[in-house]
């Protein structure tokens, strides 16, 4: 067979050629350019160190490698460095197969939900079949093609298994192509055979040379415009719904013009928080499950919803039963079409940044009326009074308000510790969170304006997202002065805790702030909501019996979780991965870790023992979650009626 005819040629593996194409990509956007992947992180095993590994050896002076613990931990540094750069910026992320792969799967959804670049290089297994299968590799009986790789298919927003090296030719630029453009963005899973990673090939010279990726705006029609322009003129009680997109486009200053302009409200999404940075009386802070109580009346009296850059998922809209006026219509600005038309919208398609300026313009004039403008700054101020008391930590909170909750030797809650880090940190600061219940009391109670930002991934509200992340948004952030904050609960610590090492590893200054209250708090919450009797969910020890397998060999049953708390020592397990470690009680000693750790050149771990069951006020808002509809409990029934009745709320925009 004739060999096609490349020119200029330069004899590489396919390990080799991934790696100079990678280093050799850049974005622009609004006239600034940046190395598109500045470095790649990994575990190696059979599956990758010989072909990917002795390239990122060759090469490591112009792509450095970051070594980690856990592959999942990884991918998770790299979507937060991606969501930190605003999409602007990633790593790719290697993994032998089987195992390693498998551990990127999670991240690799994560990423996708949320619309945020990351690279994955998964090894795979041989393509040629001498071998007979190959460590760690499926073998599927009705397809011999089938690996476990596959499973990232439906998880990604592109995917190719490489199984000729000239077949780089076409998925690289492809891969780039889909990681640059944010309607398109998520995982991108490039799967290398084994075998494959070392075999060479004559790749044409011109294809290793620099690539600029244009990151676009999408420019809004004049007429959806004008449509979304019309329904705001017509609208005696209009609230705006603001989420990330409006942080990816940097669209703070137009979306605050617009809202000081017209005094529409805004209230933000998990993903929106930090969106308004200068805010006015119309600021609502968040809305949904874990948002003010009084912004959520407001929604649920607006007649006109317009929601920016948001997927409005069920946290926003209290699974459908939030829009409550009967005439309420919905307008929308997206640059994803699959989002702008959600509740049946008016949209605009496009940049938020250009559509916002265009729509200030065609609105001009337009003021809401008084009426709303009052009930907007009661709201305002109710809540602005109600969160105070519950976050400030020098008001003694009384334990008795808690029968069902054992005595610690914890003094404050965890909406408290919240005020703490409130005065603590300062502009230019970033707070993480992801899961548990750390994600919805910062949506409620953290001061995310003036400089100060939070980063929520609550897109697939996965537990261990945080630390990485907090890597990743550390190497985003290069300057120290600015402080990188974690915020999980001791759930989140015990089950991921292993990138603390890689931190301390990479001298990384971040903090961790851990709340301890003993275990799964938030679900516990959501449990005795929708259950009635907790169960499984807190840190404890079983109660004094046979143990389940002494139980099952006899057929008996074995006592319940419900012992004495666990004796986790979290402090032990910090210094143990290298942070320097403080278990502060009150707030005073909390105060004065905060001060003392301000300038730390290394990852810092607070350990805050929190009040369990001490929550924040209520949202007052309905969740579509089923209790049983039949049960041998008899409190469940009740329950049951509860959530029924709350159905009739939800309702259809179309």
């Amino acid at each position: 067979m004739t060999k096609p005819n490349y020119g200029v040629t330069e004899r590489l593996t396919v390990g080799q050629a991934v790696i100079r194409f990678i280093a050799a990509q850049y974005t622009i956007s609004d006239g600034v350019k940046r190395r598109f992947i500045p470095a790649a992180m990994g575990i190696f095993g059979h599956g990758n160190v010989a072909g990917l590994g002795q390239a990122l050896d060759q090469y490591n002076d112009i792509l450095p490698f970051v070594q980690g613990r856990n592959e999942q931990g990884l991918v998770h540094a790299a979507v937060g460095f991606a969501k930190a750069s605003l999409r602007k910026q990633t790593f790719a992320v290697t993994a032998s197969i089987g195992p390693g792969a498998m551990n990127m799967v999670t991240p690799a959804a994560l990423a996708t939900v949320n619309h945020l670049p990351v690279l994955l290089l998964p090894g795979d297994s041989y393509t040629t079949r001498r071998q007979g299968p190959v460590l760690q590799q499926l073998e599927h009986p009705m397809s011999p093609d089938i690996s476990v790789n596959d499973a990232f298919r439906p998880i990604s927003r592109f995917f190719d298994r490489i199984t000729r090296p000239e077949q780089l030719l076409y998925s690289l630029p492809n891969a780039f192509r889909v990681l640059a453009n944010p309607t398109e963005t998520g995982a991108v899973v490039l799967a290398l055979p084994q075998d494959l990673q070392s075999h060479a090939f004559d790749f044409p010279k011109e294809f290793f040379e620099e690539r600029t990726w244009k990151i676009r705006r999408a420019i809004p029609e004049r007429e959806d415009i004008g449509a979304v322009a019309n329904l705001i003129k017509g609208a005696k009680k209009p609230l705006i719904i603001a989420g990330g997109g409006i942080l990816y486009s940097e669209a703070t200053p137009e979306l605050e013009a617009l809202a000081n302009a017209t005094g529409i409200p805004v209230a933000e999404t998990f993903g929106g928080k930090g969106v308004v940075q200068n805010p006015g009386p119309w600021h609502l802070m968040g809305l949904g499950l874990e948002g003010s109580p009084e912004t959520n009346k407001l929604v649920a009296e607006a007649d006109l919803i317009l929601s920016i850059g948001t997927r409005l998922t069920d946290f926003a809209t209290g699974s459908q039963s939030m829009f409550q006026n009967p005439d309420v219509k919905f307008a929308s600005i997206n640059i994803t079409e699959h989002d702008a038309i959600k509740q049946g919208a008016t949209a605009i398609l496009g940049d938020a940044k250009l559509s916002l300026v265009a729509l200030k313009e065609a609105v001009a004039g337009y003021k809401i009326s008084s009426d709303w403008s009052t009930k907007i700054d009661t709201g305002v101020k109710i809540w602005t009074k109600q969160l105070a008391d519950a976050i400030n930590p020098d008001l003694v909170f009384d334990k008795k308000t808690l029968p069902d909750s054992p005595e610690t030797n914890a003094v404050l809650t965890q909406g408290q510790l919240i005020g703490l880090m409130n005065e603590a940190h300062k502009s230019g600061d970033t707070i993480i969170a992801a899961a548990g219940g750390a994600p919805g009391d910062i949506q409620k109670a953290w001061d995310a304006t003036g400089g100060k930002y939070a980063h929520l991934e609550f897109g697939f509200s996965c537990m261990g997202y945080e630390i990485p992340a907090g890597m990743g948004v550390r190497l985003a952030t290069p300057d120290n002065s600015k402080r990188v904050t974690v915020f999980i609960g001791d759930g989140t610590f015990v089950m991921a805790p292993t990138e603390l090492v890689t931190a301390c590893q990479e001298g990384l200054p971040m903090t961790v702030v851990i709340s301890e209250n003993h275990g799964y708090q938030v679900i516990r919450r959501l449990q005795m909501w929708r259950s009635g009797h907790h169960f499984g969910n807190e840190f404890r020890y079983r109660q004094d019996g046979p143990t389940v397998a002494q139980a099952a060999e006899k057929g008996g049953t074995a006592p319940r979780l419900e012992g004495d708390y666990l004796k986790i020592d979290l402090v032990k397990m910090a210094q143990g991965m290298g942070a320097q470690t403080i278990y502060a009680t009150t707030a005073d000693e909390v105060r004065k870790a905060f001060a003392d750790t301000r300038n730390a050149q290394m990852p810092v771990v607070i350990i805050v023992p929190t009040i369990q069951h001490a929550n924040l006020p209520a949202s007052n808002v309905w969740w579509d979650v089923a209790p049983a509809e039949v049960s041998t409990q008899p409190w469940v029934a009740a329950i049951r009626k509860d959530y029924e009745d709350g159905l009739s709320t939800q309702r259809w925009h179309a």
